[in-house]
């Protein structure tokens, strides 16, 4: 199987012999095993159904009985476990504070990460082309998210 840097090289080279720079993922695939990269082992079965199960986890949604809107059912929670961090799903019915902080702060992170690399991203972008007008991504989501929720409320839609 192949890893991710020798994946990385194909998609450059793939770039540069078929010159398109929108590229589709089943072409490149197709392009990888032409070029000698072997399909990769199927996965342990019971791994897959623990990330299918995670996966159902993750898009189970309820409605507040209150407000009629919609609630992740499930919330990952990360555990510290000899030396590394496993992560356990909790019903928010059932979670403590202590719990749906650590689950909360988990989420939050990963906005951020994802912000940053996107910052990093459009600053790349920025200079590497000078004469345009450099995109500034809005980092301040409270606005979004009230009318987000204000937009919910009209259609009933989640």
């Amino acid at each position: 199987m192949a890893g991710p840097k020798t994946l990385q090289k194909l998609i450059a080279l793939y770039r540069v012999k078929t010159g398109e720079t929108e590229m589709d993922p089943a072409k490149i695939a197709d392009f990888a095993l032409a070029n000698g990269v072997a399909l990769p082992t199927p996965a342990d079965p019971k791994k897959l159904l623990v990330q299918q199960i995670s996966q159902a986890a993750r898009e189970e949604m309820r409605v507040d009985r209150t407000t009629g809107r919609p609630y992740r059912a499930y919330h990952s929670l990360p555990v510290p476990q000899g030396g590394e961090t496993l992560f356990f799903w909790i019903d928010i019915e059932d979670a403590s504070r202590a719990q749906m902080v650590r689950s909360t702060n988990r989420r939050r992170e990963h906005v951020v990460g994802e912000l940053v690399q996107l910052s990093f991203d459009l600053d790349h972008w920025a200079t590497s082309n000078p004469n345009e007008e450099p995109i500034e991504a809005e980092l301040d989501f409270s606005l979004d998210v009230e009318w987000r929720k204000a937009s919910d409320e009209e259609d009933g839609a989640a």
